[in-house]
């Protein structure tokens, strides 16, 4: 029997790569936002005291690190829906769709 894609390993892969690349760009995207409304910030000051504020003097230490989220409950439809439709386009075959939907249901 021939495989026709790159099977369960490789759409993990794949999901992994997808979700780092929107990690990434979300981070990039809130750097962005915090810049500009930082900008905002210096331009009202400005505008109400009527000069240019000081920067203020350099941190001696780095703040401590934000405390890690609670991590979400997993979406067992949605994974169970996206694996369908993995087996229905042809990537997976129906043992891997059976073994996964039991890895995911936790039977």
């Amino acid at each position: 029997m021939m495989r026709r894609g790159p099977g369960l390993v490789g759409m993990a892969a794949r999901t992994a790569v997808v979700a780092g690349t929107a990690t990434a760009v979300s981070g990039r995207v809130a750097r962005r936002q915090h810049r500009k409304y930082a900008d905002q910030d210096a331009e009202y000051a400005q505008q109400v005291y009527g000069e240019p504020q000081a920067a203020p003097p350099p941190q001696q230490y780095a703040p401590p690190p934000p405390a890690p989220a609670e991590p979400a409950e997993p979406d067992y439809m949605a994974e169970l829906e996206q694996l369908s439709q993995l087996r229905n386009a042809g990537v997976i075959t129906q043992e891997e769709f059976d073994a996964k939907k039991k890895q995911i249901l936790g039977i």
